[in-house]
């Protein structure tokens, strides 16, 4: 159920790193679980989303322990399947051995993470469109299974809630759930996070976000494709699947503003709307975004982002305080004023370090990880800034968390399905 094509960031990354040794985590079996015979002894990973963020995220787990195995794939669609199969059995890969997934345990159409999670699995990575993790996380959660699953967790306020109960159901259970915002597994993240609550910017007052880039894939509708079939292949220019790119891309930025302000939103008021990809190719979402959020405590965090070819590139956080600020951004951070440093140390892949982490939670290796609540309510920041472009409404953050918004059918069938129209704000209802 995931469509992007097969060179992703993800992928790329996770590709170019093939040829260097993976690291062994823990050289242990993992001794919590009893069902590791067939597997070698190894921890047992479905992959649910076959696109290239889930390949990628498969890579991505292989190179961060041996003692991984991709043990089940499932996916809407065959050819995504076969893909992702067929990157992951290559024996050049240098994972080969541990990625081969034999055809019984292959599994296709909209109930694939059904059969995913009866095959014998230990862990899901979840990695299909947003608009079907709450969903799959619910699932998995209540199958039993540690969960790494991608941002954002949800493209609705009905979502979010779903994905919060799940949250609190794998912390009764002591189930390991680590998320995609890779920023929080990033070393010179870490380390201005820990200098900023030593006093290294003084008091935060603020933060200004952005992820300002051009315009990214799209697929032609073929003629076979029925009105679902196109918009799954072209995912992110459909709410109900991505909820939109300030909700599917922005939410790293605005994670890391919840990361720094500690605190979730009162209330924004926002713009946006859709200026250069107005063609019906591009679905009905956006191409720009200005959010101001504001705090209970009168601080706030601006925020930007966009996707238009022809424009600068800014994709930052930029944290303010009294006495500095710190500007944050992939492999870069800097603290400017009192605290003056800048990030030189040794930076770790957080793609994989993410995975590390993980295991070590699974296998009590490390501290015990949940991530669901947080992202959650950083996936919700980014929904309701989303929610505000729309209709040209302040709301806040209860009017938000209690908002009847369901964007997905309850029953996705490859059939027709109307595209809706385009968000008009002042005309758009804020449900």
């Amino acid at each position: 159920m995931s469509h992007i094509p097969a060179v992703s960031r993800r992928t790329f990354v996770a590709t170019s790193a093939a040829a260097a040794a993976a690291t062994t985590l823990i050289p242990t079996a993992f001794a919590r679980f009893g069902s590791r015979d067939d597997a070698g002894g190894r921890l047992k990973i479905g992959v649910i989303g076959c696109g290239g963020r889930g390949t990628g995220a498969a890579f991505d787990a292989l190179h961060a322990s041996d003692d991984i195995q991709i043990w089940a794939l499932g996916d809407a669609f065959k050819d995504r399947l076969d893909g992702a199969r067929g990157e992951l059995s290559k024996p050049d890969n240098g994972v080969f051995e541990r990625a081969t997934v034999p055809e019984e345990r292959c599994f296709t159409g909209f109930d694939a993470y059904k059969k995913v999670l009866a095959s014998g699995v230990d862990a899901v990575i979840l990695a299909t469109p947003p608009g079907f993790r709450p969903t799959h996380f619910a699932a998995a959660i209540d199958a039993g299974k540690h969960v790494f699953f991608e941002k954002p967790v949800a493209v609705d306020p009905a979502g979010i809630r779903t994905v919060l109960e799940a949250a609190r159901k794998a912390t009764e259970k002591k189930l390991s759930v680590v998320n995609g915002a890779q920023r929080r597994h990033e070393k010179c993240y870490l380390e201005a996070v820990k200098r900023v609550q030593d006093g290294a910017i003084g008091k935060v007052l603020g933060a200004s976000v952005y992820w300002n880039q051009g315009s990214l894939w799209m697929h032609k509708r073929q003629q076979q494709w029925t009105d679902t079939e196109w918009q799954l292949r072209n995912w992110l220019y459909f709410t109900w699947l991505s909820g939109d790119h300030i909700v599917e891309q922005h939410v790293h930025n605005l994670d890391v503003a919840h990361w720094f302000m500690e605190e979730t939103p009162k209330s924004v008021a926002s713009m946006g709307g859709r200026q250069v990809r107005t063609s019906p190719d591009y679905g009905h979402v956006f191409d720009h975004f200005a959010c101001d959020f504001e705090y209970a405590d009168g601080r706030t965090v601006k925020s930007q982002c966009r996707q238009i070819d022809g424009c600068n590139s800014r994709v930052e956080e930029v944290i303010q305080g009294t006495e500095g600020r710190v500007v944050l951004r992939s492999g870069f951070a800097q603290i400017h004023g009192k605290g003056a440093w800048k990030f030189t140390g040794e930076q770790t892949n957080p793609y994989e370090q993410e995975h590390k982490d993980l295991v070590a939670s699974i296998t009590g290796k490390g501290p015990y990880l949940n991530e669901a609540e947080r992202i959650a309510k950083s996936t919700l920041t980014a929904i309701m800034g989303r929610m505000s472009a729309y209709t040209g409404k302040s709301l806040t953050w209860d009017q938000a968390m209690n908002s009847k918004l369901d964007l997905v059918p309850a029953n996705v069938e490859l059939g027709s399905m109307p595209v809706p129209e385009v968000a008009v704000p002042g005309k758009t209802l804020l449900i």
